[in-house]
């Protein structure tokens, strides 16, 4: 496995833990095709590409009530954005 592919921890996992979410709240929570592996890679910190990134998103959003940036979520992001 490439180690390119494998960020580590994840903002996302600690985001999830303070406010309660479980990977079930998520996927409840997303009316687009979101699925519990989607966010378990997530949330291990396995790359994710920028569309299934966005989906898991705005499934935090959507189940936390409250607003957040892609990087508040995944470090990795910031180098996406960097390199664009």
């Amino acid at each position: 496995m490439p180690s390119d592919r494998d960020h580590g921890p994840q903002p996302i996992a600690q985001l999830m833990r303070e406010r309660g979410l479980t990977a079930a709240d998520l996927v409840a929570a997303s009316n687009e095709q979101l699925t519990f592996k989607a966010v378990a890679r997530a949330l291990q910190g396995r790359w994710l590409t920028p569309n299934m990134r966005g989906k898991v998103r705005r499934a935090v959003v959507k189940a936390s009530g409250t607003e957040c940036a892609l990087e508040d979520l995944f470090s990795y992001a910031r180098d996406d954005r960097a390199g664009s």
